[in-house]
């Protein structure tokens, strides 16, 4: 969906509070609400450095996928059985 494209996110200042009544997560901290797309890995460094914010880059991390056979759901020693 949003593939290709850099996220500037802003580290929370406070931590996050549960409201005792209603068990809501709070915080008074706003900047942690904002997250700022761009679509290079140079935009968002150069936004940044423009706004003199301190910075990480974190390097997109490939998925681990295993590639199972349908006939897997159907095995006599799988670990959990397969009910319907």
């Amino acid at each position: 969906a949003k593939t290709g494209r850099w996220v500037l996110e802003f580290d929370p200042a406070q931590r996050k509070k549960i409201d005792p009544l209603m068990g809501y997560t709070t915080s008074g901290d706003m900047l942690s609400q904002i997250r700022l797309t761009f679509d290079t890995r140079e935009e968002a460094v150069a936004y940044a450095e423009k706004e003199g914010l301190a910075f990480r880059v974190e390097e997109p991390k490939e998925p681990k996928r295993r590639q199972i056979s349908y006939a897997e759901n159907f095995r006599y020693d799988r670990r959990t059985p397969w009910t319907h």
